[in-house]
């Protein structure tokens, strides 16, 4: 199985400590750890990790900052395509805190947004790339790549998977081009104020599957609620949703050979939902891959 994953890359520092730090406070964390982040990244780190072959399409630049990316996801299989490696441009630093008992997590992040950042252009051979993939995962983070992304794929009949966290200015381009949507409880296209609202929304945009997803709350979509299994205990829930869509675009591949049905889209968030949780027992975005 081979996915193409299209969107944001960054460089995580997560650390944990026994509560948020109050203004002018001084503390000393318990762990700390660095890591690629991301969406499009942790997901595709998930995809590879589950035995998918996973390719990455982003832009981090070249900064001497971007060799811990580099190291971390060749390290678990990712294959990288970073469309700025020959800029100086250093990557989106995300400053994570993990709070030590309950295990929510407090993000800062430019994000890919830092000023004089320049839109990456899509790769010449990028309609190759969709055509070799049995799946596109966008998170819309890089409007530039994802858009040209999700059209190829519809006209290679090739699934798309949507990573959409929170409403942003390029997704509602994305929306026509999208089998599966996922949606965070966060996500709230413009008129809508409830969880019925924003799949009724998704639907009327072009969406085939609209989910949306409640953190330990049951998984939410037209037919119906899957619960999410709870973890023994909760260290972490950092990139809990972006490892939700690496799993779900596994079991998809894995388990849909030809059309998706209820049924089957109900197994598949089933599986998602238990990796998703089995991630949060363990500090960090990685070490559940250890246990």
């Amino acid at each position: 199985m081979r996915a193409l994953f299209v969107g944001l890359c960054t460089l995580d520092v997560i650390t944990r400590v026994g509560h948020v730090p109050a203004p002018n406070e001084k503390l000393t964390a318990s762990a700390q750890l660095i890591a690629a982040g991301g969406p499009a990244a942790n997901a595709a780190a998930t995809f590879a990790h589950l035995g998918g072959e996973a390719v990455l399409l982003t832009a981090f630049g070249g900064h001497s900052l971007a060799a811990a990316i580099d190291e971390d996801l060749a390290a678990l299989g990712v294959a990288v395509l970073n469309l700025t490696a020959d800029s100086p441009q250093p990557p989106a630093v995300s400053t994570i805190l993990v709070t030590e008992s309950t295990g929510d997590r407090a993000v800062a992040s430019m994000n890919g947004t830092a000023p004089g950042t320049v839109p990456p252009s899509p790769p010449g051979d990028l309609q190759a790339l969709v055509a070799s993939a049995d799946l596109v995962l966008v998170d819309a983070h890089h409007p530039t790549l994802a858009l040209p992304a999700a059209r190829h794929a519809r006209a290679e009949g090739i699934p798309t998977l949507l990573d959409a966290g929170s409403w942003r200015p390029g997704t509602a381009p994305l929306l026509p081009y999208t089998d599966l949507a996922v949606c965070s409880a966060d996500f709230r296209p413009p008129g809508t104020a409830t969880s019925s609202d924003v799949l009724a929304f998704l639907r009327g945009a072009g969406v085939r599957w609209p989910v949306i997803t409640r953190g330990p709350l049951p998984v939410l979509w037209a037919g119906g609620e899957v619960p999410v299994p709870a973890p023994t205990t909760v260290a972490d829930t950092l990139g809990a949703g972006d490892i939700f869509h690496g799993a779900l675009a596994h079991a998809l591949l894995t388990h849909v050979r030809t059309r998706l049905t209820p049924t089957l889209l109900t197994m598949i968030l089933r599986s998602a939902a238990e990796t998703a949780s089995r991630s949060c027992a363990s500090f960090g975005t990685r070490a559940w891959m250890r246990t």
